[in-house]
Formats: structure tokens, C-alpha cells, sequence
């Protein structure tokens, strides 16, 4: 057995169904996902549908499950229970019987090289330019040559408004700048989805608007986005819909107008009056 199809049993039973439906797939979708970190529940049986195009704002307090939902959506943590599809295709399992087994690390990096995240930290290179901070996936991948890499690494830079930063080193820069220089990494794969998680958050309040006109750039140009975000009003403005998470389940999610304005559920119009 080959590195590419090696598979170690994993002992979670499939939630459903794996691979895509008749219909045209969804962009994102969460099957009936569990994860535990020791004996502490931290996401409890999560469904959620992301349509191609769409802008999804995922709000809660801390510690709700938020950021762990983005990680189990490109494998980053791997669920107890349940399993992830991105544009039809499981990550990071596949079905044997009724049970799902892991992939190899290889494979599962081929998947996640198809998802774009946007870390709270930046997580960019210290040694690398911001150039080839950008252009390194695409090279790496095999996806381009590095002269081809280094072309669309300028035009990303340029996207978001850095394009007289490419020779700068990561510590030469803002945090809203190296925050930007991750939005350009994680487009320079041209990824089906993006994931944002708390992308301000790392951030002095004058940096921040900065980072979300990036973002609303992008949510205006039919990109599929899973934005986990404490930025209500940001939240009302991009989004097609809002998600609200607490105690690792999805308590409401619905239209911005729905969720924000008028909410059904109690908990979330108790996390809104402290927030808005």
C-alpha cells in the first residue's frame, strides 16, 4: 500500500452518507459532528450547510466551539463522531462499511491545500519575504512554478494593498499588515473556501478596519467564507448568514436580520445585549 492510499481505522461511525448528493454539493458541510478534548465536550453534534458563495459569520462566546469548528472543517482536529464534506468530497476520511477511516497525512494535506485558513496569529514565515510568504504554497504544491508563484504573489499582494511590501520581512510589518499578507497566502492556492478564525482579533482596534475591508472585498466576489468573528456589525454587513454557537451546539443561525435583530432563542439575545 502506497503512502498516498495508506488509511489507519478510525473508530468513529459515520454520521450519514459519504460523498455528494444528487444535488450540486455544497460548499461546506457538517455532519453531525462531536469533539472532545479529554473528558470536556466541545462540539455536540454540529450540522451546518455553507452554500457555494456564501458568507457564513459564526459568533458565541469563548470557549463555544467556535475556532475548533473551523479546525475540524479542514482536519486540523479530527471529530469523535461525524464527518466533514467540502464541495462534495470527505476530508480527511473516507467510507469503508459503516465506518470511516483516516487518510494518509499525505492525502489529508492534498485536501487541505484546497481549503484556505486565516489564523488569528498570522502564522507567516519570520525568515521569508512577504513575497515568498505568499508564493511558497503554490511552489510546494506543485501547483506553479516559482516564477509563476512569485507573478501571482504580486498581484495578490497588490489585491490587498501591499504591493510595496513584497521584499519586506513579516517583523517589518503592522499586525493588520501581516494580517493581510495571510489573506494573500491563503488566496495564492486559489482555495474553494476560506476560513477565517477571529482574523482581528490579534489586532490594536486602528488595524482592524484595515483587515475587513480585505475581507469585504472578498465576500463581494462570490468566495465561499466561514468566518468565526466577534465583530457583530462586521458580521451584519458581509454576511449572508449568521450562526450562533454555544456549549458546542448551534443554538440559531439564520439571515442577519433574523439572528441579529430578532433573535428566538434566549441565549442569544442575552450574548447580543452584552455585545452590541
Amino acid at each position: 500500500m502506497t503512502a498516498e492510499t495508506a488509511e489507519t481505522v478510525v473508530t468513529t461511525k459515520a454520521a450519514g452518507p459519504v460523498g455528494p448528493a444528487e444535488a450540486p454539493p455544497a460548499a461546506v458541510e457538517v455532519h453531525g459532528v462531536h469533539k472532545w478534548y479529554g473528558g470536556h465536550r466541545v462540539l455536540d453534534g454540529v450540522d451546518l450547510t455553507v452554500r457555494p458563495g456564501e458568507v457564513t459569520a459564526v459568533l458565541g462566546p469563548s470557549g463555544s466551539g467556535k475556532s475548533t469548528l473551523l479546525r475540524v472543517i479542514n482536519h486540523l482536529e479530527k471529530p469523535e463522531i461525524g464527518y466533514v464534506s467540502v464541495n462534495g468530497e470527505p476530508i480527511g476520511v473516507r467510507r469503508h462499511g459503516d465506518r470511516l477511516r483516516e487518510l494518509s497525512e499525505r492525502a489529508i494535506l492534498a485536501q487541505r491545500s484546497r481549503i484556505g485558513f486565516v489564523f488569528q496569529n498570522f502564522n507567516l514565515f519570520p525568515h521569508l519575504t512577504v513575497l515568498d510568504n505568499v508564493a511558497a504554497a503554490p511552489v510546494a504544491t506543485g501547483r506553479l512554478s516559482r516564477p509563476a508563484a512569485r507573478e501571482l504573489a504580486h498581484e495578490l499582494l497588490d489585491r490587498v494593498g501591499l504591493a510595496d511590501k513584497a521584499t519586506a520581512y513579516p517583523r517589518q510589518l503592522s499586525g493588520g499588515q501581516q494580517q493581510r499578507v495571510a489573506i494573500a497566502r491563503a488566496l495564492a492556492l486559489r482555495p474553494g473556501v476560506i476560513l477565517f478564525d477571529e482574523p482581528t482579533s490579534a489586532l490594536d482596534p486602528e488595524l482592524v478596519g484595515e483587515v475587513l475591508a480585505v475581507i469585504r472585498n472578498l465576500a463581494t466576489s462570490g468566495t465561499t467564507l466561514v468566518i468565526v468573528t466577534h465583530e457583530v456589525g462586521f458580521a451584519r454587513e458581509v454576511a449572508d448568514r449568521v450562526v450562533f454557537i454555544d456549549g458546542g451546539r448551534i443554538v440559531e443561525q439564520g439571515s442577519p436580520a433574523e439572528v441579529l435583530d430578532s433573535p428566538r432563542h434566549e441565549r442569544t439575545r442575552d450574548f447580543l445585549s452584552k455585545v452590541l
